[in-house]
């Protein structure tokens, strides 16, 4: 039995990729997330949605967002942001198409974290409308303010770090 917590909700949505041909001799394309879609569209991963002069946008596949009571403050601060965003997080892929859609996350942390691996293309996009809705309930019923409370250092103590003599020592 996993030790691991579960989500308190689970949030299904499409993810938008856009592929733009790149005016370079070393790579082809440009990949980047530009979107989420509310819900799980009915469509294939990889359906053309939009194709225009070298830009072509794609259904790329679905995602669910997970809400965690521990990351209510950071939905929180994302929210307050003035811009609430979601980050659309694609991992390289060695199947037909050149990445897969690994997560989306609404925790900045989270998204922030995912640039580490480096291979991962991260990309933060406009929340949805309807997504923002159950993000704040979410934290309406979830987030417990804590007070942060400095703890009081201990004086130090000269004695102690004095040198100490051991028995049949000379001073």
């Amino acid at each position: 039995m996993s030790s691991a917590v579960l989500p308190l909700l689970r949030i299904p949505l499409g993810v938008v990729v856009e592929r733009v041909s790149a005016e370079s001799p070393w790579i082809d394309f440009v990949w980047r997330g530009t979107g989420v879609l509310p819900d799980e569209p009915d469509m294939t991963p990889w359906t053309v949605l939009r194709e225009q002069e070298g830009t072509t946008l794609f259904y790329a596949g679905s995602a669910m967002v997970d809400l965690y009571r521990s990351e209510a403050a950071r939905y929180r601060d994302n929210l307050a942001s003035g811009d609430p965003s979601v980050w659309i997080i694609l991992a390289p892929s060695d199947g037909a198409w050149p990445y897969v859609v690994s997560a989306v996350t609404a925790d900045p942390a989270e998204g922030e974290a995912c640039t580490e691996a480096g291979t991962n293309l991260v990309e933060a996009v406009p929340m949805p409308e309807v997504l923002r809705r159950a993000i704040e309930n979410f934290v309406a019923q979830h987030h417990v303010e804590t007070e942060f409370v400095k703890r009081e250092r201990r004086r130090a103590d000269p004695e102690a770090l004095a040198r100490r003599h051991h028995e049949g020592e000379h001073e």
